[in-house]
């Protein structure tokens, strides 16, 4: 089975449901593809993307921890590449891939790949809480980096 582009789907903005919220990360949408035969592959938010054909370098990242994302499964592992030299850096002097889907991946399942975040989550009521929550504390993602986007 070859590795196939799937387009990430937008996310629809909610207002005021009693849930919880993520952060929105300020960097390019980049995803892991690992077929059911054991074929990977990456994409960006618009095309496949390789070592050769990047996209901020996440490529060449993720076949360089391939044998760590393969943990991963068969799939479309969606997430944000984020940190130096993309968007607004949080002023980090590294790049880093966060994961979107929090419910599967994190801190609570012993298979999320050491080389990998997953997006923060913030639990408030309401979405102006979640705003205010980074307005006043900056970022969960990047601790101290306070220029958070809350648009």
């Amino acid at each position: 089975m070859a590795v196939e582009f799937v387009a990430w789907p937008k996310i629809p903005r909610v207002e005021n449901r009693k849930e919880f919220y993520t952060e929105k990360i300020d960097g390019t949408n980049a995803c892991i593809i690992i077929t059911e035969d054991g074929d990977f592959g990456c994409q960006s938010r618009s095309r496949i993307i390789t070592p050769e054909d990047d996209n901020f370098g996440f490529a060449r990242w993720a076949y360089e921890n391939k044998e760590e994302l393969m943990k991963l499964g068969p799939g479309h592992h969606f997430g944000e590449w984020w940190g130096a030299g993309i968007q607004r850096g949080y002023g980090l002097t590294e790049k880093r891939f966060s994961l979107f889907n929090t419910k599967l991946w994190g801190p609570h399942n012993p298979n999320t790949p050491a080389c990998v975040h997953v997006v923060p989550t913030i639990h408030v009521n309401s979405v102006e809480n979640a705003k205010q929550y980074l307005i006043d504390n900056g970022s969960l993602a990047a601790p101290g980096f306070m220029a958070v986007e809350v648009g």
